[in-house]
């Protein structure tokens, strides 16, 4: 599957169980990430969204990180 067709298959905004579910990784584990500011988030009242582009940024810096 190319990059490309995968991103598509991305909602524009996520909630916090597609993006566990994308980067196969449990819920608390997804939350702690937007806790510490790794992955770009907003939350409205208690939910938290995050908009694919934080997604893809979080993911290329990831497996580039500046060191």
């Amino acid at each position: 599957m190319s990059q490309e067709i995968f991103l598509e298959k991305i909602p524009p905004v996520l909630r916090v169980e597609e993006l566990a579910k994308v980067l196969c990784i449990g819920r608390n584990a997804a939350y702690e990430l937007l806790r510490s500011g790794k992955i770009r988030s907003v939350r409205i009242g208690k939910c938290y969204r995050i908009p694919r582009e934080a997604l893809i940024e979080f993911l290329l810096n990831d497996l580039n990180p500046i060191d």
